[in-house]
């Protein structure tokens, strides 16, 4: 039986905002009145998920049908409906907006609401291409906005504490990342091991989208990531695997979305082969979405959204443009690479 590993040092997942001193922690209650650009599916989710924040005012709703608009609004609290888009973006009552609509109309929708000077959330993926998401990032810095890329897992607490563990060399180098679900998210598990400045040199990708399939990355110093992409309907693992010379990190299933992760680092690598066929000593850290974040229906580990917009609420009151948690380098490396896995899929 595996023995437990003396504590792992804790960072107590402090959000990387706070941990870096760029805001503070009570800003979660910092106003801001939202309007909500698409009244599908995932902006019901987000809309429901911000009431956990103190400071969320979901101010205005945006649908091309009246109807539409209006109901959403009836059943969720939003203080106005609006079908006309430019309307709403014109409102004083707005101060920023959440893009939910599908992603090739993200750039249009984004760029109107930069124009209009009103901070954007946009929905991952954030665009189509790597031109247009330079483009949206020109329109925030001309008019000194807020854009945020809305890829919600860096802000979960087993992800801050994942990216802790390899800034601090707590694993050793990294050497493999292993992940299986779509292409959007094992790459950010990629990008969140090897960090920004690591471009792959070589990339393999088999099966055509939407069908399960798998790539294989390569980067330099002789470092790889193998993915699978997942079909439906199939029961698939969902586990990722972040390993380096010292030990491993494993986000457990939904690894997309994790609420707990696994530590293992043994005395010497690899412990099975060097210490005669033991274990290493593993420790597990759990972080459940809080209790107060109430989604019916929700899609899996939704509630999570509370994360990314804790962390929006705390930078804009300190006048800071970007979550450090995922800001536009990250945004941008991410964009080029999974694109240069979709062009084969």
């Amino acid at each position: 039986m595996a023995k437990t590993m003396p504590p792992v040092p804790d960072p107590a997942v402090i959000p990387r905002d706070v941990s870096l001193g760029l805001t503070d922690p009570k800003d979660v209650a910092f106003p801001l009145r939202w309007g909500i650009v698409g009244a599908g599916e995932i902006s019901r989710q987000f809309v429901l998920s911000s009431k956990a924040v103190p400071g969320a005012n979901i101010a205005g709703v945006f649908s091309r049908s009246r109807e539409k608009a209006k109901s959403f609004a009836e059943s969720y609290g939003v203080a106005k409906a609006y079908n006309n888009l430019g309307e709403m973006l014109a409102s004083s009552e707005i101060d920023i907006v959440y893009i939910g609509t599908p992603q090739e109309i993200h750039k249009e929708h984004s760029i109107m609401a930069l124009n209009a000077g009103k901070h954007v959330l946009c929905e991952k993926a954030l665009t189509e291409s790597l031109e247009e998401a330079k483009e949206m990032y020109a329109a925030a810095e001309k008019n000194n906005v807020m854009l945020q890329d809305g890829v919600w897992p860096r802000f979960f607490p087993a992800l801050e504490h994942a990216r802790n563990l390899i800034e601090s060399n707590a694993i050793g180098d990294v050497l493999m990342v292993q992940a299986d679900f779509d292409p959007f998210y094992t790459l950010q598990a990629v990008t969140l091991a090897f960090g920004i400045d690591a471009k792959p040199i070589d990339i393999k990708v088999s099966g055509k989208a939407p069908g399960p399939g798998g790539a294989i990355l390569e980067f330099e110093n002789n470092r790889f990531a193998n993915l699978t992409f997942i079909a439906y309907p199939s029961e698939f693992p969902e586990v990722t695997e972040i390993t380096g010379t010292k030990g491993r990190i494993t986000l457990e299933q939904p690894a997309h979305c994790p609420t707990s992760l696994t530590v293992r680092i043994p005395p010497i690598t690899p412990s099975r082969y060097m210490r005669d066929n033991t274990p290493s000593p593993t420790q597990r850290f759990d972080y459940p979405i809080p209790s107060s974040v109430n989604v019916p229906r929700a899609f899996v580990n939704q509630q999570g959204f509370i994360y990314m917009i804790e962390a929006i609420h705390r930078c804009l009151a300190a006048s800071l443009l970007e979550c450090p948690q995922f800001n536009k380098q990250d945004s941008l490396h991410l964009m080029e690479i999974l694109h240069s896995v979709l062009k084969y899929r």
